[in-house]
């Protein structure tokens, strides 16, 4: 059963509200705030006058409704403010796109969680965090929306350890996934329109693990840097090796982004020549998964050969998140699922 305001419980003021959700199954095992009618009635003020009732989505393995009024409750669970909630219902929307395949990414073994991606306008207004330690704590906008989108997970999609989530280990990443483009600080154009998303706000879900950081601090060549990029792409150590569509995100600190932008290097030369540097040879993948990996053409390969990491270099989506530094990141996805980019709609 979901989360409404039909299903809000009574508890003193006194009560303990996450042990009294507990019981139902509901929250994610730390404090929340309790979904009152009213402060769920403040929290739909955030998507004007659409209605609250209307489905937005369905999503796997439950199969639950998402409706506005159930997305706003664990919205107010986690903390979010109304103006979080149009990008927690276009996240919403985005999981429920086929090619994203929830249904794979909650029921794996696999550690992946679906990171929320915010560009444009709303990242601003709405004050999510793109610059300095934009994965990590302290900011309210990236916690409660990344929060947001795991309990609707939870209390929607069914995705509770051992009943609809099987991973192995879980992850951090589980309890909240949420950042934000850095436009102001980035060489190239937003990412949205780079994926043919035209619009002032959007966000992007990318089902992958946690970052893997990859550091350069001495670098004035895009080539240097990318060659740890790639290095830290090229590993058997994750889903992608043996799947070929297995897409990439990469999240370049805004001084790396520069030095490729300097050298005449735009966001489609990176993805070109990270498909060719991130690559394994072909007896490796053999060793590593008893077969020649994702695609019949391998078969004909000798040992040594150089294999690339996925099928093609589109797959490998370059943004630009962080601070100063130099320290980027490389987020692998699951491999069977592909990123979703929408407008951010109330």
């Amino acid at each position: 059963m979901s989360v409404d305001t039909a299903d809000l419980l009574e508890i003193p003021d006194d009560g303990d509200v996450t042990a009294s959700l507990a019981v139902h199954g509901w929250g994610d095992g730390l404090p929340v705030i309790a979904p009152t009618p009213e402060r769920v009635a403040e929290m739909l003020s955030g998507c004007g006058g659409t209605d609250p009732d209307e489905v937005v989505a369905v999503l796997p393995p439950r199969f639950g409704e998402a409706s506005r009024q159930t997305i706003a409750v664990s919205a107010v669970m986690a903390g979010c403010r109304p103006e979080h909630l149009p990008v927690v219902v276009s996240a919403v929307r985005a999981l429920a796109r086929p090619e994203l395949n929830l249904r794979g990414v909650n029921a794996t073994t696999h550690c992946v969680a679906p990171l929320l991606v915010v560009h444009g306008e709303v990242a601003r207004t709405a004050g999510y965090n793109s610059g300095l330690g934009a994965f990590g704590p302290g900011n309210r906008a990236n916690a409660a929306t990344g929060r947001a989108v795991r309990l609707i997970l939870l209390h929607v999609a069914g995705a509770t350890p051992g009943d609809g989530d099987a991973s192995t280990q879980g992850g951090p990443a589980k309890y909240g996934y949420c950042v934000a483009e850095n436009l102001d600080a980035s060489p190239w154009a937003g990412y949205a329109p780079s994926v043919g998303v035209d619009s002032p706000s959007a966000i992007t879900v990318h089902c992958g693990e946690a970052p893997h950081n990859v550091h350069d601090m001495e670098s004035d060549h895009p080539a240097r840097i990318l060659d740890k990029v790639a290095s830290a792409m090229a590993t058997t150590a994750q889903n992608n090796a043996c799947i070929s569509q297995g897409e990439y995100l990469v999240a370049l600190c805004p001084e790396h982004a520069a030095t490729c932008a300097r050298a005449g290097w735009s966001r489609r030369d990176v993805s070109s020549y990270l498909f060719q540097q991130a690559r394994l040879p072909a007896g490796e993948l053999t060793r590593a998964f008893g077969l020649r990996a994702w695609a019949p053409w391998m078969e004909y390969l000798d040992d040594d050969t150089p294999t690339p990491m996925t099928a093609h270099p589109g797959n490998i989506r370059i943004l630009v998140v962080g601070g100063a530094g130099k320290h980027s990141s490389v987020i692998p996805s699951w491999g069977m699922t592909r990123s979703v980019t929408l407008p951010v709609e109330p």
